[in-house]
């Protein structure tokens, strides 16, 4: 295998075999290409992209690159969820315990923070001591004992993905449909998954613009994982505002242990988290329909049944054996937080989604280059959904930095990406279509 080959033919928008790309991969995953040969292929695939049976052969590439686990002995049904990402989205750490609560095994593989939007794993590791890297062993037996456990991509599992998804991070190469596709698959089709659902953000704070860039990657993802024996589905939602009232890891971390405590009803986030976790349960078995699966997602949260495990999962995996119930004692502040008033009055009519995520980048919140080092608890919160009227000096959100220069450099990035109308807007539906 000549890895210069294999990238001048997809560079000239040629086919590539299964052989070719399971040597491509087998070479990445082993360290014989260079960063540059790596980024090269995945411009390659931008441009030109991958037909169905390329992505099949480079998803199961990847993720024969390491570990398959399998659940032989399993008493639950295996079942997950992947987002496309998006800002402000932090539906997977209360989606997990909801769905072990109601009788799923939830193993969710999860990724860092990816362009302008935040990582599940970059928002774990704001809680003191939780190991994102567990052996597979120890995986295995936390997901048995506890039902979920939500963790990043060792050594073990994927390791061709974890390492083209940090180049993907920083060439430009992430909103590719092939890849995203790989990406997403190979790490899911690892933990042995017999269901398997999947949120995919359009908007303007979304990898997808538009609803048909939208259905072409859900149509993708469901096609491939499918086609390897995984009952899958997706719902196309909307990202054109933050979907949780805050954005920011630590931030978001504290988000979910009040919507775990019950709180964050009525909001765009509990249409998503419960919707979701609805059709998780008739995918796996476990209900016969999306009324009966709703009512058990509402009796988890109400019984405080899926706040218990969180706070078990948490503790199995390193952090605070009390952290479900003194979780505020647990997650760091920003030594300055100010608020963000609102510049006229009127109605809050639109965000520049992505441009939030950057800001949230800005403050020290996410990653420029692989190897930074993240600021867990900068970010934004107070965030108002669009729709509300506000008066003039309101505050519209909060910003938490590390000083009051980037304070101030946080907030006029955050004002300049919203939009105050006098008339009030119509609001989009957050789920808009299913792919099945």
């Amino acid at each position: 295998m000549i890895p210069q080959e294999i990238i001048k033919a997809k560079r000239d928008g040629g086919m590539l075999s299964a052989e070719d790309i399971a040597s491509f991969i087998a070479a990445l995953a082993d360290g014989s290409l260079s960063e540059g040969q790596i980024a090269a292929f995945a411009m390659a695939v931008w441009f030109n992209g991958m037909d169905r049976d390329e992505t099949v052969a480079l998803t199961l590439a990847m993720r024969d690159s390491g570990d398959v686990m399998t659940w032989p002995d399993m008493d639950r049904p295996v079942a997950d969820k992947h987002s496309t990402g998006g800002v402000g989205d932090n539906v997977s750490l209360m989606l997990a315990p909801i769905l072990a609560a109601c009788g799923a095994a939830v193993p969710m593989i999860s990724g860092r923070g990816l362009g302008h939007t935040g990582g599940t794993l970059d928002k774990l590791e704001s809680i003191p001591g939780y190991d994102i890297l567990p052996s597979a062993a120890r995986f295995s037996d936390i997901v048995r004992d506890v039902g979920c456990a939500i963790i990043g991509q060792t050594g073990e599992i994927a390791p061709a993905d974890k390492r083209l998804y940090a180049i993907r991070d920083v060439t430009a190469t992430v909103d590719s449909v092939p890849l995203i596709t790989a990406s997403i698959l190979s790490k899911k089709l690892s933990a042995g998954l017999g269901s398997l659902i999947m949120d995919v953000k359009v908007g303007n704070g979304a990898f997808m613009q538009t609803p048909d860039e939208a259905r072409t990657l859900a149509r993708s993802i469901v096609d491939v994982a499918n086609g390897a024996g995984v009952r899958t589905s997706a719902l196309i939602t909307d990202m054109n505002q933050p979907l949780a009232d805050c954005a920011g890891n630590a931030l978001e971390v504290a988000n979910a242990m009040e919507f775990l405590e019950g709180g964050k009803t009525g909001t765009r986030l509990y249409q998503i988290v419960t919707t979701f976790a609805a059709h998780m349960l008739v995918n796996a078995g476990i209900a016969a329909t999306l009324g009966d699966a709703a009512g058990r997602v509402v009796d988890a949260l109400a019984s405080g049944a899926a706040l218990d495990r969180f706070g078990r999962m948490v503790h199995a995996l390193g952090g605070p054996a009390d952290f479900a119930g003194n979780w505020r004692a647990h997650l760091t502040r920003a030594p300055v937080v100010r608020p963000i008033l609102a510049e006229r009055e009127g109605h809050i009519s639109a965000y520049a989604t992505r441009e939030i995520g950057l800001a949230v980048i800005g403050l020290g919140g996410g990653r420029q280059h692989p190897d930074d080092v993240i600021d867990v608890r900068a970010g934004f919160s107070g965030i108002v959904p669009i729709g509300t009227r506000v008066e003039k000096g309101e505050p519209i959100a909060f910003v938490h930095a590390k000083d009051e220069a980037a304070a101030e450099r946080g907030a006029w990035h955050y004002a300049a990406s919203v939009t105050i109308s006098e008339q009030a807007p119509t609001n989009a539906p957050v789920i808009i279509e299913t792919i099945s």
